[in-house]
Order: structure tokens, then C-alpha cells, then sequence
């Protein structure tokens, strides 16, 4: 009896994201999900991640629609999957208990089967009530255990680091450390477990140990998820399948490869030659890429790669002898663990289908391909694009400082832009760390849970203050404000699932789900200016301005209030950061030059003090 492997299909969450940023329209979506329904995937992963702040924010949509309307078309034929970061949910600060329920029972109610739980830091306390509200609400807990890597030091490095009274640490993600956590999460109650790959750094002798290791030592089955970005992805994946993964994560042709997936026709002509069975119409799989070539047509100012595959149906185009004979080379490479042949014929398969090259840059880098362009962006926002190389040199130091977290979101995003702060300090003649991130302070303070190897104390101090661990307190939770509407008598969020956009997204789920009150009301233009709120008269006194671009987030002061120079008199959001802007000076609050959610550029006015 041949085997049978299942396939979680990601193309409409992880693959969009990955690949078009998360800007696929629910138009675009109801198109292919009639033959979603007859392609009868294991699962679909089409929630969670960016995709509810995504569809707010660019599209102006309904997140719980969006799972509500591919419920009501798919059934029963897949089950729906979302992602989610435990007791984050969405966000950077931990959740109540109370919050982390109501999500959970909602987006069940609302369609969803599986819901995959991870946490930035592979703290197992951080998924412990996901767990729980998951499968008190009928879904099935996928627990996935981050995979990252040690930090690259070299040899003079660590002597260095050594004659300091410093030594580096020893290696860390050891194949142990990868079980240990993966049977934490099975003791919980996991229904599943995946290894998530999410920067594509997973090599395939690496898949080689731990698939083999998992299966022996858990009762559940086990899901391999990874990307292409960086030139390891099908060769990972294919390692995974001979390996005996029960579940594996692909995309469809035209949104796998470069920085998502591999394409689940490539995975269906391997699976064919090993006699293992997917259970998959393709011909309904054929009718899906057939529309998602010309989606992707439709978000070519959103590509990240720019560059379409060949066209190809494993049912109808027969390949070239030379062609087939690779598929059955590269099944040889990994049955006897030839890495190096395995990865160059793999190489060779994905140049022949014209899918993207391996990024080399990522590769050498070690780190997430998303996490890069993150970076890039920023630098390019500031203007500083010329200290990218030692903002990428920082990276190694800037996360063992702050224990070692995985560079996933969002703890690649808080490093991340952490390191090109230290670049910044550096280059203006500053010690590192003089300009920090609220988030970056609260991952040191322990707020986010337990790193992988403790912070040293003393740094703790110099960034919080305090050299104690202090974990977030969620009894001192304060739910997000929800005021009337000017003019419309309702209120932002006026339902429990409109309540928990506002708590997971304040600022965007406030800004749509206003856009939204007014337009059902018709009480005012649908179209919001943005505008500097700039009074006529000349500014006489002194003025906070703005260090870098972004939005106001939360205005701390009002007109009339009397401060010290230090007070933090506004939180400015810019990189995906909470900043807290301080004053110089000290006196009264003359004006407020700006409102919350108005965008400023670099030394925007602010606030006037006299």
C-alpha cells in the first residue's frame, strides 16, 4: 500500500505574503476558490500572519470576512489554517487570557480547523493558553517549533571575546534543543507539530536529523514548512518527504520558489517517482495556477521577484529525458544524504523551470530574506543606505546581547532595526544602544518571555534601568480606548470580533473600522486627507520635532500641561516601532502641532513649548 503524504497548500497566506506582500484583494481570492474546493488540499493556510492587518490596511476589507467568505465556498473538502504568534497573537506585547480566548473562539467559529502556534522565542510558556483555547473551541493545535541557527563568530572573535572575560557562548540550537521544546509542546496538548523553517536556513543533512528524531520521539504527526529564499527549499523538502514528514507546506506554481515555498508540482512528479500518494486533484490545481498567472499580473508593482516561472502542468507537459532523469537523481541524493549533489541538482531542476536563483546575499548573511529587505527599507527611508554593511555586521552582537531570540517575527523585525540604530549611534560618534526601540527595551526587560540563553544582567540594566528580569504583567492589560464617533453617535468597534481588531490593531483596525462606521452612516466624505494639523501663527518657543519619519501613535500631553525636560510627550510608531519621543525642554504645552495617526517625515514640529 503506497504511503500517503499530506499537503498544507500556503498560496493564499504565507505565499502571497511572502511573494506580494500581502496584497491579494478578496475579489482576487473568490476567484480561485471554487477549484480550491475540488483540489481538496489537506489544508489551506489563508489566515493570520499579515493577513488581517494587511487587508485592513491596504485593501480596506474585513479580516473576519475574509476568513468567512473561503469558509463558505471550500466546506469541508480543506481544512482552514491560520498562524499566529501565542500569546502575541498579532502584536509585540502578551495578551490576557481573556483576549487570547475570545480570538481564538471567534476565528473558529468564523471557518478555521487549524490554528499553527508559534512564539518568537520558543518559550513554551507563550503558547500554553493557545493551546488550551484552540482545542476548547474545537480546532487542532499545530505547535511549531522555530528553527534558527547560532550566530557566526570566527575564531578571532571569540579569543577576543574571551580576553575581555566575555566568552561567546557554545552552540545553542542543537538537534536536542529543537526536541525538547517540540516535547514541551506535545505534553500541552499538540496536535501536531511543525518545524518552522521560516527563514529558509534549514539545510537538508539538517532535515535529515531532526524529521527522523521527531518521529521517533513524538506521538503526533509532523509538518516541515520552509522557503526558497536562500537556495535550500526543495532540497529540504524532498529531504523531509523521504524522511517520513507526514505533512509538508508547498505553494502553486506561480506564487512558489524565491522567497515562499516550493511548488507543489514539482513535490507531486518527486512523490510520483516514490510511489507516495497526495490525494490531490492537480487538474483542479492546473485551474488555480491557470487564474493565480494572471493575479499575479494584476500585483506585479507588488513582486518581490519580478520574475514568473515557465509555463508547466505536471499532467500535461512531458519532460525532456535529461529533465526526468534529475527528479530521479536528486530522490537518489537524498535516500544515501548526498547533500552537495542533492542541493546542485535541485539547482538545476528549479533553472530549468525558471524559478528564482538562490539569494546568495541572504545565504551568507544567516539571516530571514524578509528581515533583509526590512532593513533595506528602513535604511533607504532614512537615507542611510550606506551603513547597511554594519548594520548587518551588528546583527550577530545585537542578539546575543539581547539572548539570542530566533530571528522570526517579530523578534527579526526588533533586532533588526535595533542593529541599524547601533550603525546609526556609531557613524554620529555615539556608543551603541543611545537610541532604542520600546520593543527592543521590553525584549531585554523579559516582557516577551524567556530568551534562549539569559541576558546578562549589566546590559539589562543600561537598556531598562533595572538589572532584573521583569516579565509582562497582563494584569495591568488595559483594554484600547473605543470612543464615539464624532457626528455618527456609535462607537469604533461596536461587536466582539470589531473589539478584538481594535485590541490586536489599534492604530489600523481604529482608522477602518471608522473609515468603515462612516461610510455605512454616510455622514461623511469616504476619502480621509492626510494633513499637518499647522496653526498660521509663527512658533515662538521651543519645538519637538520629530527624529525620524512615521506615525504619531499616542499624544501623551495636552495644551496648558507643564513638563520636565526628559518627559515622554508622545509615541511615534516607524519601523514597525514604538518610539517614545522625549523633550529637551522644560515648561508648558504651548501647541500640539500634530494628531495620532498623522504621518510626519524626518524633523516634522511636534509640540511647542514656552
Amino acid at each position: 500500500m503506497a504511503r500517503k503524504l499530506l499537503i498544507r497548500d500556503l498560496t493564499l497566506r504565507d505565499g502571497q505574503q511572502s511573494s506580494f506582500a500581502t496584497r491579494m484583494s478578496q475579489d482576487q481570492v473568490d476567484r480561485v476558490l471554487p477549484f480550491y474546493k475540488d483540489a481538496k488540499f489537506y489544508a489551506m493556510e489563508v489566515w493570520g500572519g499579515a493577513v488581517p492587518d494587511s487587508v485592513m490596511r491596504y485593501l480596506n476589507e474585513n479580516p473576519w470576512e475574509r476568513l468567512e467568505k473561503i469558509k463558505a465556498v471550500v466546506g469541508d473538502s480543506s481544512k482552514l489554517t491560520a498562524l499566529s504568534r501565542g500569546r502575541n497573537l498579532f502584536g509585540y506585547a502578551p495578551y490576557t487570557d481573556e483576549i487570547i480566548e475570545g480570538f481564538c473562539k471567534n476565528a473558529i467559529e468564523s471557518g478555521l480547523s487549524i490554528m499553527r502556534i508559534f512564539d518568537a522565542l520558543n518559550d513554551v510558556e507563550n503558547v500554553k493558553s493557545t493551546i488550551k483555547y484552540v482545542k476548547k473551541y474545537g480546532g487542532i493545535a499545530d505547535c511549531a517549533v522555530c528553527y534558527t541557527i547560532d550566530p557566526h563568530f570566527t575564531t578571532a572573535e571569540r579569543l577576543k571575546a574571551s580576553l575581555k572575560g566575555k566568552p561567546l557562548p557554545k552552540a545553542v540550537f542543537s538537534n536536542e534543543y529543537f526536541l525538547q521544546k517540540a516535547k514541551e509542546m506535545e505534553k500541552l496538548g499538540a496536535d501536531m507539530i511543525t518545524i518552522k523553517d521560516m527563514s529558509g536556513l534549514i539545510p537538508p543533512s539538517r532535515v535529515a536529523e531532526l524529521i527522523p528524531l521527531f518521529k521517533k520521539n513524538l506521538n503526533v504527526p509532523i509538518d516541515f514548512h520552509t522557503h526558497c529564499t536562500p537556495g535550500f527549499g526543495l532540497a529540504a523538502v524532498l529531504m523531509a518527504i523521504e524522511k517520513g514528514a507526514d505533512i509538508v507546506d508547498t505553494n502553486i506554481w506561480y506564487f512558489a520558489g524565491g522567497p515562499a515555498a516550493p511548488a507543489i508540482e514539482l513535490i507531486y512528479l518527486f512523490c510520483k517517482k516514490m510511489d507516495i500518494e497526495l490525494d490531490i486533484d492537480m487538474e483542479a490545481v492546473a485551474k488555480i495556477n491557470h487564474e493565480l498567472y494572471y493575479i499575479r499580473k494584476e500585483l506585479a508593482e507588488f513582486d518581490a521577484v519580478k520574475k514568473f516561472p515557465n509555463r508547466f502542468n505536471p499532467l500535461t507537459d512531458k519532460l525532456p529525458e535529461n529533465i526526468d532523469k534529475l527528479f530521479d537523481e536528486a530522490i537518489k541524493y537524498a535516500r544515501s544524504n548526498n547533500e552537495e549533489k542533492l542541493l546542485h541538482t535541485c539547482h538545476a531542476l528549479e533553472d530549468y523551470f525558471g524559478f528564482p536563483e538562490p539569494n546568495e546575499l541572504v545565504k551568507n548573511a544567516q539571516i530571514p530574506g524578509g528581515m533583509y529587505t526590512n532593513m533595506v527599507a528602513q535604511l533607504k527611508q532614512l537615507g542611510a543606505e550606506d551603513i547597511l554593511t554594519k548594520a548587518m555586521e551588528l546583527i550577530p552582537q545585537v542578539r546575543l546581547d539581547s539572548g539570542l531570540p530566533p530571528l522570526v517575527t517579530p523578534t527579526s523585525q526588533i533586532v533588526g532595526a535595533q542593529a541599524v540604530n547601533c550603525a546609526l549611534d556609531l557613524r554620529n560618534g555615539s556608543e551603541m544602544y543611545k537610541n532604542l526601540s520600546n520593543q527592543f527595551i521590553s525584549l531585554v526587560k523579559g516582557e516577551y518571555g524567556k530568551t534562549p540563553i539569559p541576558v546578562n544582567s549589566h546590559f539589562r540594566e543600561k537598556i531598562t534601568g533595572s538589572p532584573d528580569e521583569i516579565p509582562y504583567d497582563t494584569s495591568k492589560y488595559k483594554m484600547q480606548p473605543n470612543p464615539v464617533i464624532d457626528g455618527l453617535g456609535v462607537r469604533v468597534a461596536e461587536n466582539e470580533k470589531e473589539i478584538l481588531l481594535l485590541e490586536l490593531f489599534p492604530l489600523i483596525a481604529r482608522s477602518y473600522l471608522t473609515k468603515q462606521k462612516e461610510e455605512l452612516h454616510s455622514k461623511e466624505e469616504q476619502v480621509q486627507k492626510e494633513e499637518e494639523v499647522q496653526d498660521e501663527a509663527p512658533i515662538t518657543g521651543n519645538v519637538i520635532t520629530s527624529p525620524m519619519p512615521g506615525s504619531i501613535y499616542q499624544i501623551n500631553v495636552k495644551v496648558g500641561d507643564t513638563i520636565v525636560s526628559g518627559d515622554t510627550v508622545l509615541i511615534l510608531e516607524s519601523m514597525k516601532m514604538e518610539n517614545s519621543i522625549n523633550s529637551f525642554f522644560s515648561g508648558k504645552v504651548k501647541r500640539i502641532l500634530v494628531k495620532e495617526n498623522q504621518r510626519v517625515s524626518e524633523s516634522t514640529p511636534l509640540i511647542e513649548i514656552e
